[in-house]
C-alpha cells in the first residue's frame, strides 16, 4: 500500500510540475549490449534536453562481463542498486566463445543473474510488442500478402513461474540418469497475469488470445481455468484459447489473426515471442518491459542475445535498445509524450529510407550503401529526431 501511494505522489507531481528527475540503474550487457546501450542513452540525453527531465544514471557491472572482472556476475552492490530505484535499463547478456573458455561449465548467466534479477525485482509481466506496419512488410520474411495491413501484436508473458523458476534436478536411478524441470504456477501468479492481460485488452479494445498445454499438461488446464474465471470479470474482452503448438504454426502463416493481446506462460513465452521477432524480420527490432504493476519497478531490455559474434564492428542493429528505453518512459514515468517523440524518431529513420545490414538484406530492391546505417549512426539521426520534432 506504501508503495502504491508513492507511486500515485510521483505521478501527480510529474502532472503538476511537469518535469522527473529520478535514478535509473543501466547494466550495459555483453557482446553488443555496450554499442546498442550507447545509442539508447543518446535517445535519452534528447530527451532529457527537450522536456526537461533528469535521469540520474548509475551504471553497474552485471553479467558475463561482470563474472569475468570479478567472479560474479550478480554482484551485491548491483543487487541493492537494483532494488532500491524503480526502473532498470538492461543490456543483452551472453559470453563470447572465448569467454566460455575461460569459466565453468556449471556459469550460467541466466540463474546466476537474470532470473535472480528479475526475481529480486519483482516483476513477473513481460510486455513484448511486435509491431511491422504495412510500409515495412519488407523487413519480414514472409510475403507481404501475409504481412497484410500489418502486424500490432502485443504478448505478454509471465515471468516469474514455471520451469523456470522451479526445482531443477539432476540424478541417477537404479543406473539410469535422469533429469527433472518442476513447472509449478499456483492460483496468484496465474489470476495477476491474467488481469494485465485482460486489462491491456480492455484498453486497446481489442481481442485476447490465451496460449497453453492444456491438452496435455496439468499446468495447462490449470491455467486455462482460471483464465476463464477472470473472464468473467471482462465481459467486453473478446477470448480465444490456443494450444501452444497451433499457435506457433499460425504464427508463421497468418500473423495478423493475433493482432491484439496474446497472454503467455513463462516458457513457452519465451519461445513465441523469439518467433514473433523472427517473423518481424531481425530479433534487433524486439524490445521488452518486464514489469510489476503493483510496485511500479520495471526491467527494461531487448529480447535478443549479447551477438558477441558481431560485437565491435557497428552494425548492431539499436533498436531494441532504444525501443526499450522508449518503454521506460512510458511504464516507469508515465511519460507517454517523450516516448511518443522516441517512437517517432525511429519511425523517422525508417521512413527516410535508413535501414541497419540486418533489416537491409531482407529489401526486395538494394539498398544504396549509404542508406545502410551504423549502430551509432542510426543512434544519431533517432536522437537527432528527437530534438528536432
Amino acid at each position: 500500500m506504501l508503495n502504491l501511494i508513492i507511486i500515485i505522489f510521483k505521478k501527480m507531481f510529474f502532472v503538476v510540475f511537469g518535469m522527473v528527475e529520478t535514478s535509473i540503474a543501466v547494466l550495459e550487457g555483453d557482446g553488443i549490449g555496450p554499442e546498442i546501450m550507447n545509442e539508447a542513452l543518446k535517445s535519452l540525453d534528447a530527451v532529457e534536453k527537450r522536456f526537461g527531465h533528469r535521469f540520474h544514471r548509475t551504471t553497474m557491472p552485471f553479467g558475463g562481463s561482470a563474472y569475468i572482472s570479478e567472479g560474479n556476475s550478480y554482484p551485491d552492490r548491483t543487487r541493492e542498486f537494483c532494488m532500491s530505484v524503480n526502473s532498470v535499463l538492461k543490456g543483452p547478456l551472453g559470453f563470447s566463445l572465448e569467454e566460455m573458455a575461460k569459466v565453468p561449465p556449471d556459469m550460467i548467466l541466466e540463474r546466476t543473474a537474470l532470473l535472480p534479477n528479475r526475481k529480486d525485482m519483482g516483476v513477473y509481466a513481460c510486455y513484448r510488442p511486435g509491431i511491422l506496419p504495412k510500409e515495412f512488410a519488407f523487413f519480414s520474411p514472409l510475403k507481404e500478402s501475409v504481412i497484410g495491413e500489418g502486424i500490432d501484436i502485443l504478448m505478454i508473458r509471465e515471468m516469474l513461474g514455471g520451469n523456470y523458476f522451479g526445482d531443477k534436478i539432476d540424478g541417477e536411478e537404479n543406473g539410469m540418469q535422469f533429469a527433472v524441470d518442476v513447472g509449478r504456477y499456483d492460483r496468484e501468479q496465474v489470476e495477476r497475469i491474467a488481469r494485465v492481460a485482460f486489462n491491456e485488452a480492455r484498453e486497446r479494445g481489442c481481442q485476447l488470445t490465451n496460449v497453453n498445454k492444456p491438452n496435455v499438461m496439468a499446468t495447462g488446464r490449470f491455467w486455462n481455468a482460471i483464465v476463464d474465471e477472470i473472464a468473467g470479470g471482462y465481459t467486453d474482452v473478446k477470448l480465444t484459447h490456443v494450444i501452444v503448438d497451433n499457435m506457433a504454426a499460425q504464427l508463421v502463416m497468418r500473423p495478423t489473426s493475433y493482432n491484439g493481446v496474446v497472454l503467455l506462460e513463462n516458457m513457452q513465452g519465451d519461445i513465441l515471442t523469439d518467433e514473433l521477432g523472427g517473423v518481424m524480420g531481425s530479433l534487433g527490432l524486439t524490445y521488452s518491459a518486464i514489469l510489476n504493476p503493483e510496485t511500479g519497478k520495471g526491467i527494461y531490455e531487448p529480447a535478443h542475445g549479447s551477438a558477441p559474434d558481431i560485437a565491435g564492428r557497428g552494425i548492431a542493429n539499436p533498436y531494441s535498445m532504444i525501443g526499450s528505453m522508449a518503454l521506460m518512459l512510458e511504464h516507469g514515468f508515465g511519460l507517454n509524450k517523450e516516448a511518443e517523440a522516441v517512437w517517432k524518431g525511429l519511425k523517422n529513420v525508417f521512413g527516410r529510407g535508413y535501414l541497419t545490414s540486418d533489416l537491409a538484406g531482407n529489401s526486395p530492391t538494394p539498398i544504396p550503401p549509404e542508406k545502410i546505417v551504423t549502430s551509432s549512426r542510426f543512434g544519431d539521426m533517432v536522437r537527432d529526431s528527437i530534438l528536432a520534432t
